[in-house]
This record gives structure tokens, sequence and C-alpha cells, in this order.
């Protein structure tokens, strides 16, 4: 176990487990995820490896012998009459028999039905009349004659889930956590590996909880397939239900009239929607005009009563198009059935979490460590449900009086859910409560934003804030700094020249990221800066090629694409005859692939006949030696056949980055080459291909004039600059040079 996992073991005993061991133990058992762990915590919630292996067998014991599958209920039908009695796993759902005045289970894979329940059971699980509970239920079987009568006896039932939990010891628990171990927990515990996850994509991913603790919170999520959308929502916990955005009706959902039994939204903390786009679906018109009424107010009608809620609604489905074509032809909302694309619905929203930056789910992306047992995490989560954050940053910092008071609910709701995910105590840093801030408001911009393309009559929205200081703060999505040319309402965009038609073909001075209003609203983006100009022949392309380089500073957020060593690097890189590139940390395998896709710009850039050389400072690898060297001297190898004269010392002194070339420029890297998050080293993915395809780290460059015309590895060595830290929100001030 590394340091983090022992910490959890530590603080968390009896209530974590390894989260590998689900896939250990489920087999060919169709059960969720809340179930399996709720066995795993009974029995393998240690670090202690002789109990985990014993315990998986107990469980997996368990599971064989009282798990039932559908093909096999004959089989354990005919068990529980030889035996006379016999436990078994099974989803359960409970009816009202009105005629006989009694309640009656039907059992989901056993496939009997009009078992009596006596009344005590169902008010203490009501949750039995909708949709049904997995359950540890003991059976019996007792022959009948009577026809209106059934031979099977239910004698005790057991919702599986947390019978109960400390909530003072868990945020007790959460003080010897930092912020960023916390994060991975969470990560964690939702089974997923946090070192492949950067800090804003840890965010997206957790945003996903909010409904857990946040009443009437909603969300939705619209981005390629296989991103994991629906896997929080399907079975991660059991106060949360997943259905299908076509096959839900007005009864099912609020309330059947004639029968006054009330629906989902009165049983369930969080109802999702899967699959919620597509534009042929046909949707009750009713149904949404209800639904609408629920979001923005809390409550329904039915006939003459108003009735209330507390399920928060969650819509997720896949998109067709990528984010660059949705921004100049339609909007973010346009893969929406037709009835759901009204713009008083879409403004009910309190957050757009943007599915296009979330990864598509690989093998190695799935945890091998240690979190919480699912089901104590939804308890934990339903607890905060009672707790109120939304106004926690009040004293630190003022919102635009420009929002409505649907804007200031969503960002309010968000920031207060994301406060009691991470802050669970209700106390956090101005600095970290900015954080949140934030991005609560760009999910909640993402909605406005889109909204002002489909009705005219939605004005332009300040979305800001102010600090102690009086100082306004105007956040940006990420869409927003990468295609800044396709962003804005459809009439604008219609109206404006391509991003590579009128984007300048030379890196040019670029403000601080933004800080201020005035600011933000005149940074350019990296998208449109770094866009390579057409080569058309024309005057201007000519005269745009020669321009001069200017000094500047380019902030990059994380999961921002659209960025290559070409265009970051290529236009100073250009006619320098020695490059020297000093980085600490070109050891394994990720880290030489970077230089060697450096290498490759340079050959590019220089001229078939000539030659440049490249020097590399970086450090020793103590345990790998052997393989740094490998990789190195390949690279050597491969870069002089191409006239690249590469070659490298090692220094274990140096910290900074950066890259000094003889041409009169140095670039400052506060992350080296190390600027691209992994991807899968698939030949047939573009994104292995092509770095404008690849999700970024969050990085800064600055590029400023070199006083000395030609560089030598004992100048550009020193001074030491000290490297940015990359935990860093991008908004903090920049990086000097």
């Amino acid at each position: 176990m590394n340091a983090l996992d022992l910490k959890i073991n530590e603080h968390f005993p009896g209530v974590v487990v390894r989260k590998d061991l689900v896939k250990t133990v489920k087999g060919n058992a169709i059960v969720p995820t809340y179930v399996l762990e709720y066995l795993l915590g009974q029995y393998c919630a240690t670090s202690d490896e002789a109990t985990i292996n014993s315990g998986i067998e107990t469980v997996k014991e368990v599971l064989r012998k009282h798990y039932v599958h559908r093909n096999e209920a004959g089989l354990i039908k005919s068990v529980i009459k030889e035996k006379g009695r016999h436990k078994i796993i099974d989803k359960i759902s409970v009816s009202l028999n009105d005629k006989s005045d009694a309640y009656e289970a039907s059992f989901s894979n056993l496939g009997i039905k009009k078992v009596i329940v006596d009344s005590e059971t169902v008010k203490k699980n009501p949750k039995l009349l909708v949709s049904g509970v997995w359950c540890l239920a003991d059976m019996e079987y007792m022959f009948t004659e009577d026809k209106n009568a059934s031979s099977w006896i239910l004698n005790t039932l057991k919702p599986i889930q947390l019978s109960n939990f400390d909530f003072d010891s868990y945020l007790k628990s959460r003080e010897a956590f930092t912020t960023d171990e916390w994060i991975d927990l969470l990560i964690q515990s939702i089974g997923f590996n946090p070192s492949l996850f950067g800090r804003r994509s840890k965010l997206l991913q957790l945003v996903r909880l909010i409904p857990y603790c946040e009443r009437n919170f909603n969300l939705i999520e619209l981005g390629p397939k296989g991103t994991g959308k629906s896997h929080i929502f399907s079975d991660f916990s059991p106060h949360g239900i997943l259905i299908s955005g076509g096959e839900v009706s007005v009864p099912k959902l609020f309330v059947n009239n004639s029968s006054g039994k009330i629906g989902l939204v009165g049983y369930w903390d969080v109802i999702a929607f899967d699959e919620f786009a597509g534009k042929s679906k046909r949707i009750d018109r009713a149904l949404v005009d209800i639904m609408k009424n629920y979001m923005a107010n809390k409550s329904f009608s039915r006939g003459v009563e108003t009735l209330g809620g507390e399920a928060s609604m969650v819509f997720v489905g896949n998109t067709q198009h990528n984010l660059p074509y949705m921004l100049k032809n339609s909007d973010l909302f346009d893969e929406l059935p037709e009835s759901y694309y009204d713009s008083a619905f879409i403004d009910r929203l309190h957050f757009y979490a943007p599915g296009w930056e979330v990864d598509i789910i690989r093998g190695e992306m799935f945890s091998e460590g240690f979190g919480f047992v699912v089901d104590y995490l939804a308890e934990i989560l339903r607890t905060l449900r009672n707790h109120d954050y939304s106004n926690a940053y009040a004293d630190h910092f003022t919102l635009s009086s420009d929002m409505s008071t649907r804007d200031r609910d969503g960002i309010n709701k968000t920031f207060s859910g994301l406060m009691k995910i991470l802050y669970p105590e209700g106390k956090a840093s101005p600095e970290q409560m900015e954080e949140l801030l934030r991005f609560a408001i760009e999910g909640r911009k993402r909605v406005k934003d889109q909204l002002m393309r489909i009705d005219k009559t939605f004005q332009q929205v300040r979305f800001a804030y102010k600090t102690r200081e009086n100082q306004e703060v105007l956040p940006r999505t990420l869409e927003e700094e990468e295609y800044p040319l396709l962003y804005g309402t459809k009439s604008q965009t219609e109206d404006s020249p391509s991003a590579s038609e009128s984007a300048p073909s030379t890196p040019v001075q670029i403000p601080a990221a933004p800080q201020t209003a005035a600011v933000a609203e005149q940074a350019f983006s990296i998208a449109t800066q770094m866009a390579p100009a057409k080569t058309n022949g024309s005057a201007e392309a000519t005269a745009a090629a020669e321009a001069p380089l200017k000094e500047g500073h380019l902030t990059v957020q994380e999961n921002q694409k659209g960025i290559s060593f070409d265009s970051l690097f290529g236009p100073y890189l250009k006619g320098a005859s020695k490059i020297v590139v000093t980085d600490p940390y070109i050891r394994v395998l990720h880290q030489a692939r970077n230089l060697m896709d450096l290498l490759e710009s340079i050959a590019k850039l220089k001229p078939d006949e000539d030659e440049v050389e490249v020097e590399l400072i970086t450090g020793e690898e103590e345990v790998k030696r052997l393989q740094q060297l490998e990789y190195l001297e390949k690279i050597r190898d491969a870069a002089n056949a191409v006239g690249v004269k590469f070659s490298w010392k090692f220094d274990s002194t140096i910290h900074a980055r950066h890259i000094v070339t003889d041409n009169g420029w140095k670039i400052l890297l506060d992350r080296g080459l190390d600027v691209f998050q992994y991807v899968d080293n698939n030949t047939f993915s573009l994104a292995s291909r092509m770095q404008k395809y690849r999700p970024c780290k969050a990085f800064e460059v600055t590029y400023i004039r070199n006083a000395s015309s030609r560089p030598t590895s004992d100048s550009v060595a020193k001074p030491k600059e000290k490297a940015k830290s990359t935990r860093e929100p991008v908004y903090q001030k920049d990086m000097q040079a």
C-alpha cells in the first residue's frame, strides 16, 4: 500500500475497502456495486492481506449460496422447499393489494409474487413500494391449497445498506487529510485511479456526487459515449435511481391522480435520466411542464393539491458531434429531445458538466487503492443534505448584481455541494473557496451562454465576483478559452470569420491569466494566438509570417486542447542553430516521448540541408538508469539521422525548466515538456498521433528575449528558477519572467 492507503486505513477503519476487490468477487452476478461493497465491508474492511483473502472467499461463498440468478431460480425454489428455510439476495418490490388489504412482495430474479409482507416492514422501508430494493431475505415454504394464498413466506427482510454510522467521527477524521489527499480518497472511492486525473478532471468527477448531498440540484452532462456518465447514478448509492429518459410517465415520476400514490420524487434522493439526448425521442409535453415547475419550485400539482419533493434531477446523454462543431453550427444543448429543447427548461439547470472533457474509460483508470465502502459514503452524502453552505463564501466574495436569481441559485447550490464533498465541516480558506466558486460559476455560465444562442430574449449576463479588496474577477469556460471565435451567441459566430482565417500567425503578447474584469475582457485565447496562418500567398499572409516575435506569457488550463509543440515553441525555435533544453525529468518513457516530439518539431522547422544542435540537461534516474540511457541513445540515433545533433548531460542540481536558443529567446516552462495528459498509445488514436487532440495539464509558458546570443550549458543551467507548483489553480498570480 502507498502512504495514502495506509492513512485511509488508519483513520477510517472498518468503512473502507480495496476497490479492485469488487471485480474479484462479482463474477457473473448482476448486482449493484453498493451490494457487493456492503458484503466486502462486512468481511474485507481491513488492510491485512490474509484477512482480505479470507473475506473474499467468504463473500464469494455468500454470493454462490444466496444470490439468485434468474436462470437458477428453479433450483433456489427447490432449496427453500427442501430445507424449509433459506436466505436469498434479490431485488424485492412491494405493492398494496387493495382487494385483500395486504402488502404483497415480488422477487425480481426468483420470479415469485404475492408474498405477504407485514405493514411494519413496509413502513421501515418505503422504497420497497417504488422500483424495489436489494435485500437479504429469509424465505420459508409452506404448501397451501388456497389458490388466493402464496406458499412462500417472507420471514425477515433486511435491505443491503449501512445500518448506522458516526458522522462526527467522519468530520474529525477528515481533518487528518490535506485537500489533495481527500480528493484522491474520494476519487478512489468512486473507483478511479487519481494519479491519472488532473485537478480539474477530479472535480468534474466529484460534481456528479452533488445531487446526492444537495437537495433539488439540477445537473446535466452531455458528452461522447463511454465516459462513465451514468456510472455514479446506476449502482453507486441505494438512494438514487437511474431510469431511461423515454421510460417515465407523469404518474410514475410525480403522482398518480387516480390512486393518489406519489411517484419517484417522493422516495429517491436522486433521479437520473440515462440516454437523455436524442432529437427524435417522443416526450410527453405534460411531463416536461410539470418537470419545469418541480425543478424551479420543488413542488408539483395534483389536482387542487400541491405536493413537494427533495429529489435532485440528473440528465445524462451522448452527443453526436465534437465541441467546435457544436459551437459553430448549433449549441451545446442541440442533442436534447425537442420537448426539452426549451429555454424555460434549460434555464432551470444549475450546472452543465462538460462531458467532452471527461476521458473515455480505460482499464488502467480503475483504482486498486482503498476507498470508502460506497454505501458508507452514500449515507454520509445523504446526511449532508441537511447542511447548507450556500453562503459560506459571503465573507470573502460577492457575486455580481448582474446575475439573475436563478443564476445565483445555480452557483450557490453547486458551491454548497462541492463544499460538503471537499470540506464537510464547512470551513475552508478563501483560496479554497475561490476555486470552488469559480468552478460553480463556470458550470452555470455554460448554461446561460448557450441560452443566449437559443433564445434571443435572454440578455448578456456579467458572470463575475468581487474579492474583499474590491477586485472584480470574470471566470471563463474552458471552451471559451479554446474557441473564442466560435463562442458567444449564434448570431455573433455566424457573422465572424473562422479561427483559421483570422488568427494571427505568430504568438503575441498575452496578458496574465484573467485576474480582473479589464484583463479578462481583452485577453487573447491561446487557441487563437497560436493557430497557424493560411499560406495562401497573399500579402497579408506574408506580412504576418514575417511579423516580429514578441515577449509574452501564456496560461493553459487543464483539459484545454489545440496545443502542440509546433505552435507553442515553433516560431521561437525557427532559425536557431543551437538549442539547450533544461528539464530535470526526462527519465521515463512518456517523458522521453515528449522530448522526441520536441525534436520532431525542430526537424520540421529546419531546412533539410542544415543541422541544428540540441543539448539536453536533465536529472539522472537512480532506479532505472540503464533504461533512461537506452531511451536517450535511441533518441540520439533517430535525431542525428535527420540533421538534429542531439546530446545530453546529467546535472542533479537543476530545478528550473526552460529552453534557450542562440537566436535570442529563452522560454520558461513551469512544467517542462510534460504538458500533456496521459493518452492511450493506440495506433488508431488521433490523440496519440497528433498533439493538438490531447488534453493538456495546467501549465504556463513565458517568452523572454535572451541577452546572450549563443547559449551554453553552463549559462542556461543557472541561476535556478523556482518551479511553479503544478497544483495551483490557473487563475492564481502568474509566474513573473
